[in-house]
């Protein structure tokens, strides 16, 4: 560290908190610069506690990035909603993005209660900013302030990069001073397996539509590098919920299923930096959202 008269390490974790499809896991992504949270618009993307890691001179934030917390429609739902509720007690900080408007749903006001006498600061990110017009954003901030009591209110754009400089300059104001608990070049501590099934899932997400991505998963069968080469050899399969479920990802000879490969393994070859040869396979794992037998194997049941 050089001896400049800001030497305090701060570090800390931060939980990034909302509704479903406000652009947390844009934001992660753009604060860390590298992809690792799967991003869609589609409700339920982020299932589990996704730990990503910022390093600078200044210090370390470590994000929780939870799955946007919602009133829940099965067991997968119900364990959505723990962890992020669980999550918002083991943190120095909570940083709550929404969208831009004044109209502030039961959705919002959940969170709302859910964050009284948590005793946490709480940063709020207006997000998606580049959507309105700039004299509107004054309007937000103030029907925020109605219902919490907010640390500091940012207006961003996390798609755009905007503001998410002061993002970070105002998290690490409330952060305590402390050691360094990730080396400067870790990102995530999730493993590698795990980012490939979730890049998997995400083209499946982006390629599908209508009610099939909610109920679909991706476990990872084989996953091996051929010896003195730059070729990874990836099985993968995704699990889906119904028989007409698996007609639809597998598509007309193949097409769909195809597509969701090709895209997928230009991702990971992105993300390991070698060559992949990518197997996809379908099966059908029937209410599996409802069997916790099931979640547990497919990596959404904590052991504790």
């Amino acid at each position: 560290m050089d001896s400049g008269k800001n030497t305090k390490f701060k570090s800390g974790f931060v939980a990034l908190i909302g509704r479903p499809n406000v652009g947390k896991s844009t934001l992660m992504n753009q604060i860390i610069g590298q992809k690792i949270a799967i991003t869609s618009n589609k409700p339920q993307t982020t299932r589990n506690k996704i730990q990503t890691v910022y390093t600078c001179d200044e210090g370390q934030i470590v994000f929780l990035d939870t799955p946007g917390i919602h009133k829940a429609k099965n067991k997968l739902g119900e364990y959505m909603v723990n962890v992020a509720e669980k999550t918002l007690k083991e943190v120095d900080l909570i940083m709550w993005l929404v969208e831009p408007d004044t109209f502030i749903g039961a959705g919002e006001q959940h969170i709302a209660q859910q964050l009284k006498g948590i005793g946490v600061p709480v940063i709020l990110v207006i997000n998606k900013t580049d959507t309105v017009k700039q004299e509107e954003i004054l309007t937000f901030i103030d029907a925020y302030r109605k219902i919490y009591d907010f640390d500091e209110i940012i207006p961003a754009s996390a798609l755009r990069g905007k503001n998410v400089d002061v993002v970070i300059e105002q998290i690490f104001k409330y952060l305590p001073e402390g050691p360094q608990y990730y080396d400067e070049d870790t990102v995530t501590d999730q493993p590698m397996r795990q980012i490939v099934a979730e890049l998997i899932r995400e083209k499946a997400l982006h390629a599908l539509n209508e009610e099939v991505p909610h109920g679909i998963a991706v476990t990872i069968e084989k996953m091996k590098k051929r010896t003195k080469t730059d070729i990874v050899d990836i099985e993968a399969t995704i699990i889906c919920e119904r028989e007409s479920h698996k007609g639809i990802i597998i598509g007309k000879k193949g097409s769909m299923l195809k597509k969701i490969g090709t895209n997928a393994r230009y991702e990971i070859e992105k993300q390991l930096e070698m060559k992949v040869n990518l197997q996809l396979w379908v099966k059908v794992r029937k209410d599996w959202r409802d069997s916790e037998l099931l979640m547990k194997n497919y990596g959404y049941i904590n052991e504790k």
